[in-house]
Parts: C-alpha cells; structure tokens; sequence
C-alpha cells in the first residue's frame, strides 16, 4: 500500500512537471529569434507576402502567444503534438520513428557505463594506492576533461583513417538486407562508437563516485564486524560493501539520465545516427516550432520516468528506505 501511494504521488507530481515544462518550453522556443514561415520561405527559394501570410494563418502563427499556447496546451492534453512546418509529418510519428535508435543509444551507453564504471570503481576501492587505482584516476580525469563531441571527432578520425576497422555513419550499412542476426550485428556494429563516445564521461563519474562510496563503506562498522566474523573478503566486499555503496551511483544514473539525452544530440550528429537528437538538430536549424518542442516533451517525460524508476529502485537496493 505505501508503495502504491508513493508511485501515484510521484505521478501526479510527474503530471504537474510536465504541464510547467509544457508551458516552459512553449515560451522559450517562441521567444527565440528567427520566423519559421521565412525559414521555410527560404528553403523554398522565396515567396510572397500573401503566401507567408496565408502560412502563418494555416499554422496559427498569426494569433497572440497566449491563445497559440492555450490550442497546443490542448493539443498536447489529446496525445496530439501537431504537424510539422518543414518536414509535414505528424511529430508524434517522427519522434516514434526515431525513438527506437536514439532508446538503443542511450541506453547502451547508460548501461555500459554504470556497469564498467563500477566494476572499476570497486576496483580501484581494493588497493587506493595501487598501480591499477592510480591508471583508473587518471583515466578517470581524461573522461572528465574530454568534451563528448571532440570525443565522437576524434574516435572518428582514428577509425576512419588510422584504423578504419569500424563504421563511423549510420546506423545500417547500405547494402544491408534489414532483417535476421545479420542486421542486428550491423547494427551492433555501427553503435560501438557512439555508445563508446557517449558513456567514456560518464563511466569517469560512476568510477570515481563508487570508488569513494566503497571507500567510505569499507570503512563502517558493520564491514569490520563482518571481517571480525571471519567473513571472506570476497563476500564483504561485493555482498555487503556493494550494495550499501550502490546507493550514491544509483542516484547520480536517475539524475543525470537527462544530460545522457542532451549528449546524444551531439553524439548522433556526429556519427550521423537516426534518433531524436539528429531530429532535434535538424528542427532547430528550420525553426521547425511543433518538432522541437515534441523532442522536448519526449525527453522530459523520459526524464521523469528515470527519476521514478530510481526512486523505486531504493528499496531493492536498501530495504531500510521505506515510501513515506
């Protein structure tokens, strides 16, 4: 039962966020320089005054901001994210299309880092100033220092030209047949340096935040009773150290799913990967108002989602947090 009214208090507050980030979105994107009629009267290669004014009716950008906010506020309440001006598709079809490639990404990276970055961190934890400690820190700071585009660049640059053993486009190869282990092995193939570029920052943080949180477990009470019971060291370290040192690095992966989103911008740019990101890009560039503000939306429900699933991943990982 208390599980059950933390999970709906959590959603009403999810609900509640997503009607500010709604509104928030709205007015920002709006507020920023550039007119999206011109924008598509230029690609067009001109047009005239009654052809852009008629656009503008058609898209309704010819009424006042609050009555535009108070329709897509409504629009949105349906499931309906509007149409696009550039690309003249329904947005939510779009983002669906696109969910599952930039999903893929995030999530491999997501996971690729939390799992090494800890392995690593518990690690290091063992000697703090052994050899192997001493290589992760380091390593640790190239992550930490090294922007995720000059990352992707530079992984680039060295498997394109100096060791061109891995693709550095795309998400399928152009001859590939599109269905069968096949396709999933180029696929796999072509996601290894985006998932890399993405997750080496963030398996920096993961590494050095379990390695001070096994510093700091290891130091407690109940490891040295354990150690005290004759415990072996293998089972105080990953059955009882662990799980309580999970905690800080379980928290940090919810808060920062939404800076793992924003990355794939840069990340699916660079290598050209068909998700979200790219979509985004390319909208910005057209002043496409309806496209960015349903990537902004997704995201931001996919962001509060995470924060929900962290929440309730507490009380698997430490029983003695209880929903209030």
């Amino acid at each position: 039962m208390n599980l059950a009214r933390a999970v709906l208090s959590r959603l009403l507050q999810g609900l509640a966020l997503v009607l500010a980030v709604v509104v928030l979105n709205f007015v920002l994107v709006h507020a920023a320089p550039g007119d999206p009629v011109e924008t598509i009267a230029g690609a067009s290669g001109g047009m005239s005054e009654e052809m852009m004014a008629d656009l503008r009716k058609q898209y309704g950008l010819d009424k006042p901001l609050y009555v535009q906010l108070g329709v897509y506020v409504g629009r949105v309440a349906t499931g309906d994210l509007g149409y696009s001006y550039f690309f003249n598709l329904p947005v939510i079809q779009m983002i669906g299309e696109r969910v599952p490639a930039t999903l893929l990404l995030v999530l491999s990276a997501v996971l690729s880092a939390f799992v090494i970055g800890t392995a690593l961190g518990v690690l290091s934890s063992r000697k703090p100033n052994g050899v192997l400690s001493q290589f992760i820190t380091v390593l640790s700071m190239v992550g930490f220092a090294a922007p995720v585009f000059w990352m992707g660049i530079m992984l680039v640059i060295l498997f394109a030209s100096v060791l061109p053993i891995l693709p550095v486009s795309g998400m399928r190869s152009l001859d590939s047949s599109g269905g069968g282990i096949g396709d999933v092995i180029d696929v796999a193939h072509h996601l290894i340096l985006p998932t890399l570029t993405l997750s080496l920052v963030y398996l920096a943080q993961y590494s050095r935040l379990a390695r001070s949180s096994m510093l700091d477990v290891l130091g407690s009470d109940f490891i040295r009773t354990a150690r005290a019971k004759g415990l072996a060291d293998r089972v105080v370290l990953y059955k009882h150290a662990l799980r309580n040192a999970l905690l800080p690095v379980v928290t940090v992966l919810g808060l920062q799913f939404g800076n793992v989103m924003a990355g794939a911008i840069l990340v699916e740019t660079v290598f050209n990967w068909p998700g979200l990101g790219r979509l985004a890009f390319e909208a910005v560039l057209r002043r496409d108002y309806p496209t960015i503000l349903g990537v902004l939306l997704f995201s931001s429900v996919v962001v509060i989602v995470m924060n929900l699933l962290t929440d309730l991943a507490y009380r698997f990982i430490d029983p003695r947090i209880k929903a209030s």
